[in-house]
């Protein structure tokens, strides 16, 4: 094979790769086209939906599950806005034989009442949509102006990898989108061979330590938080762990208890990550939770100060307590 053929072959290869990530979809529950608490800067955030915790405290739990499109929300929708259609249609557009169907969303005739959360067996949202790379490339295109960078939040982000992978090296190989700063915000459950693909493309990463000891995450989360430790770790290695979060549930989490060695962890962490405590509170919570007290900004300023005696640095305390 001659040069030119070499070239032209890797060229089109390349095209080949673009295509193949600009194709790349995810379901997508929330675009906030404006944020000033999800990272530096002004920034669009994109809350992909589906999580693998159960967190008691979730205050976004309509985000965890998948809609599986039973349909026992599109009655209970005033506005027309959800309907069931069928998955194919054939020629003459009408619902093929036997065919699944689906639940499809308009958002142009949304109130947002959540009658469909309320009544949602699986407690999920029926309000998702698919996007691809290239579409979503088309919305921070049109918000280019206004934002420093963008947050791929959830759910769990990290459970659509190739789709953040895919956006992620887009926007670094675009010469009007490459100087904004790539960020996820994680619950730390991604293995480090996965965040290995991350890297190359990513800023900087948001990892909540629900708990200190295992037992406590385990009964807050339903999972183990080995994997935590272990992504805090390897983005600590590769300069990209931003922030540590701590969410504070007065007399569930175990963070008063365990400061001795929480503090000596996170001071081990590189200087300039930010450990930020954050205030449990009742807003969007179901079930148990709704019972537990809320952390108040004596708990918060305690704990902060427990850490502060014990050298850990660079800690962020929530503006208002709401």
């Amino acid at each position: 094979m001659s040069e030119r053929q070499k070239t032209v072959q890797s060229h089109n290869q390349h095209i080949l790769h673009v295509k193949d990530s600009n194709e790349r979809t995810a379901t997508v529950s929330k675009i906030l086209n404006f944020s000033c608490v999800d990272g530096p800067g002004n920034r669009l955030v994109i809350f992909l939906q589906g999580c693998n915790y159960q967190c008691k405290s979730c205050h976004n739990p309509q985000t965890i599950d998948m809609c599986n499109h039973c349909g026992d929300c599109v009655e209970t929708c005033p506005t027309g806005a959800l309907k069931l259609v069928s998955i194919i249609e054939n020629k003459q557009s009408k619902p093929a034989p036997n065919n699944p169907q689906k639940v499809k969303w308009d958002a142009s005739l949304c109130s947002h009442c959540d009658n469909c959360l309320a009544v949602c067996p699986k407690q999920s949202s029926p309000k998702t949509q698919q996007y691809t790379v290239a579409e979503m490339l088309d919305v921070i295109r049109n918000n280019l102006f206004f934002i420093s960078g963008i947050t791929v939040t959830g759910g769990e982000a990290t459970l659509q990898l190739g789709f953040i992978q895919g956006l992620f090296s887009a926007i670094k190989s675009s010469s009007n989108l490459q100087h904004l700063t790539c960020m996820i915000d994680s619950n730390g459950s991604l293995r480090t061979t996965s965040w290995a693909k991350l890297l190359p493309f990513t800023d900087g990463v948001m990892i909540d330590l629900k708990a200190w000891q295992e037992e406590t995450h385990l009964w807050l989360t339903g999972r183990q938080h080995h994997r935590v430790f272990q992504s805090i770790e390897l983005l600590a290695q590769h300069n990209k762990l931003y922030e540590v979060r701590l969410l504070h549930i007065p007399g569930k989490t175990d963070f008063d208890a365990e400061v001795d060695e929480l503090a000596s962890y996170l001071t081990q962490l590189p200087k300039d990550t930010r450990i930020k405590l954050n205030a449990f509170q009742h807003h969007g919570v179901t079930g148990e939770a709704l019972t537990w007290d809320t952390c108040q900004k004596s708990d918060i300023t305690h704990l902060a100060n427990q850490l502060t005696e014990r050298n850990v640095r660079n800690i962020v305390v929530p503006p208002i307590y709401l």
